[in-house]
């Protein structure tokens, strides 16, 4: 079974490139496909404007890509909800610089889940 895995990223996407530490404002989003432990394709796609939808607009877009995880270093109580109300799992990307150090932690269940206490104006 695949899951696909999103990370927001800057541009130009990719393998290797920076972690955008917030999801909403990134550049774009790598999408990477994962079977049997395994990265099978990475593909990109770009942000979706802000503004239309505010901060529920990219929750919707990346269901509509068929996301079931998305790696992320902040973000605020409002998508965090909406993507578990999705089903987009969201970890915590512990600061990894670059996408494949995410997906990396990834694959060896070393990312946390995203709580409401790491949200951004959330418990800290």
């Amino acid at each position: 079974m695949e899951t696909l895995v999103a990370v927001p990223t800057a541009e130009p996407g990719g393998m290797d490139a920076s972690v955008d530490a917030h999801f909403g404002h990134c550049g774009m989003y790598t999408l990477v496909a994962i079977a049997d432990g395994a990265v099978k394709e990475v593909t990109t796609v770009p942000s979706c404007p802000h503004e239309q939808g505010g901060c529920m607009a990219p929750v919707q877009y990346l269901a509509d890509h068929k996301v079931k995880a998305l790696i992320s270093g902040g973000m605020g109580m409002r998508p965090l909800m909406g993507f578990n109300q999705v089903g987009i799992q969201v970890f915590h990307g512990n600061g990894a610089p670059t996408v494949k150090t995410a997906i990396e932690a990834f694959l060896h269940d070393s990312l946390p889940v995203f709580t409401a206490e790491q949200t951004c104006g959330g418990g800290r």
